[in-house]
């Protein structure tokens, strides 16, 4: 027998299964994809079709600084993945803290948002098609974000008393796709509700 016929003994990697966590993460995040879906579509199909005011030219600004304070979160989460990954449990815990405050501020401008909206505006849920898909649209993304910042600030906690480690990662990691979900489709309500709806 000749050297080229011999073959030589290859070993194949063993594939490995998904992690439940992450798949389980991506399931819910596309049934809540599907249904943010339904609630765009409900606000581009009702928009300009009020018979009375106000509308959203009228009452709505752009909230600018609150929107960049929710998209910077999903870069300070990355970091405090990053940061458990190589095991730095205060670095984490800062990053951490910091998502938390983006996130925190972000939600203290939609309250304040509703409040100019319904007490000095008169923009309630029941005064027209615009204030029920607006209310609807923004209030579930408002509530997405409440959920993420409990879940969060937990994470935190765990992270300052040392009950989080490099081995719980994977689940900070879990937490980090939810939490950059929310702000992906902040990019999709903003555009749809403060400049299309415009």
């Amino acid at each position: 027998m000749s050297e080229a016929a011999v073959i030589p003994n290859v070993t194949t990697p063993e594939w490995e299964l998904p992690s439940r966590g992450v798949v389980g993460m991506v399931c819910l995040i596309v049934a809540e994809a599907a249904i943010f879906t339904i609630f765009v579509v409900a606000y581009l199909y009702y928009v300009g079709k009020d018979r009375s005011g106000p509308t959203p030219r009228e009452v709505l600004d752009l909230p600018i600084f609150t929107s960049v304070c929710l998209l910077s979160s999903s870069l300070t989460v990355h970091f405090a993945v990053a940061a458990l990954h190589q095991a730095r449990r205060g670095l984490c815990s800062l990053w951490l803290a910091a998502t938390v405050l983006l996130g925190g501020i972000f939600l203290g401008g939609t309250a304040h948002e509703w409040y100019k909206l319904i007490v000095h505006d008169g923009l309630t849920i029941q005064t027209n098609l615009f204030g029920t898909t607006f209310y609807s649209l923004v209030g579930l993304h408002a509530s997405h974000v409440i959920i993420g910042l409990i879940m969060l600030s937990l994470a935190l906690i765990f992270s300052l008393n040392g009950s989080m480690t490099a081995k719980h990662t994977g689940r900070l990691e879990v937490l980090s796709l939810y939490w950059h979900f929310v702000d992906a489709v902040w990019v999709v309500v903003f555009t749809v509700v403060y400049i299309l709806g415009r």
